[in-house]
């Protein structure tokens, strides 16, 4: 079993001699580990300080892409080298690297396919109570969303299978982990946590510049990962809502009318034929949403299906040709391929 540590890094080379100095060199059911480089558009000498301490992987991006871009071209090429584990960890040395081998173990019972790190935020010293408070509040809404038990859904320390990396498709441009935590519920992907401590600080977030910031980016992302889950259902209880509220002025307009009391009370019958129509229109969405779901999940099988195929044993010997900015050589600068199973 082949496990691959990546780590996103945009300017790292202070911190990153931190994060590899307690990586595990065996791990218990792991036959081969690797480490993985993501240089972010890095200025500095990140890569350099990586090789000098054994880093042998290494995927450039000219210029900063972001981290959900950064952990899906990690998660590539992890995939097409091999990888059967995929952990990600931050460069700035938050997560604490001896941790990885308890973190890979329910993958490796095949007890799950995801397994997150709890940071225990309630009990890190550097988040204020308000800090706290979102953090805790965030991973509510996102377990909702999902109908997962991740007491930590923002944390970045995580390890995947490659069955579950299969399934997920990156789509968000700031984060991933929402993401995958609420497509992971709604594919009935196993996903689990492992309580961590985390590393002292060492530098400031370059996600955000501060906590509305990444309050107002996360619930974008939250909204749209649940969208493509569920937004028939928002359009089913917006009709239910619009047409029982336009039926009460309704009722109540016939009900005057039986009296003989119509007079003056025709705005009543127009309110309600006009909360009506939105009721139809939002169950009209509705069908439209659930068509597109459906297709959704067709085009998804299919493309899972692609993927399956394109990291297999065959092609992982055609990637091996592939060198670190994405060109072929003719002859393996990478992994070779695993041996075939007699």
């Amino acid at each position: 079993m082949r496990l691959f540590i990546q780590i996103p890094c945009l300017n790292e080379e202070k911190t990153l001699p931190l994060v590899l100095k307690d990586m595990p060199k065996a791990i218990p059911g792991i036959d081969d580990i690797q480490l993985l480089i993501i240089d972010d558009g890095c200025t500095d000498k990140t890569v350099e300080v990586a090789r000098s301490l054994g880093v042998q992987h290494v995927v450039h991006h000219a210029k900063p892409m972001g981290l959900a871009r950064a952990f899906r071209d990690g998660v590539d090429y992890a995939l097409k080298h091999g990888a059967d584990i995929v952990v990600n960890t931050d460069g700035d040395n938050q997560y604490p690297s001896a941790s990885i081998a308890d973190l890979v173990q329910p993958i490796v019972r095949h007890e799950a396919d995801i397994v997150v790190g709890d940071r225990q935020t309630s009990k890190i010293k550097e988040f204020s109570w308000f800090k706290k408070r979102m953090q805790h509040f965030g991973s509510w809404v996102v377990n909702k969303a999902a109908g997962t038990h991740i007491p930590d859904a923002a944390s970045g320390f995580r390890a995947y299978s490659k069955s579950a990396l299969i399934k997920l498709n990156i789509v968000t441009e700031f984060s991933y982990c929402m993401e995958t935590i609420i497509q992971a519920g709604n594919k009935r992907i196993a996903i689990t946590s492992y309580a961590i401590t985390t590393n002292p600080k060492t530098r400031e977030s370059r996600l955000f510049s501060n906590i509305f910031e990444h309050m107002a980016k996360s619930g974008g992302a939250i909204i749209r990962s649940f969208l493509m889950f569920k937004s028939n259902v928002i359009f089913k209880w917006s009709g239910i809502v619009f047409g029982v509220a336009g039926l009460i002025p309704i009722i109540r307009f016939l009900v005057l009318a039986a009296m003989g009391m119509t007079d003056g009370h025709l705005q009543s019958l127009m309110l309600g034929v006009a909360l009506l129509m939105l009721g139809a229109l939002c169950f009209a969405l509705q069908i439209i949403s659930e068509v597109q779901r459906i297709q959704r999940r067709l085009v998804e099988d299919e493309l899972e299906r692609t993927k399956e195929i394109q990291y297999s044993l065959p092609y992982q010997r055609i990637w091996a040709e592939q060198d670190e900015f994405g060109g072929y050589t003719g002859k393996p600068t990478g992994l070779p391929g695993k041996p075939d199973v007699e």
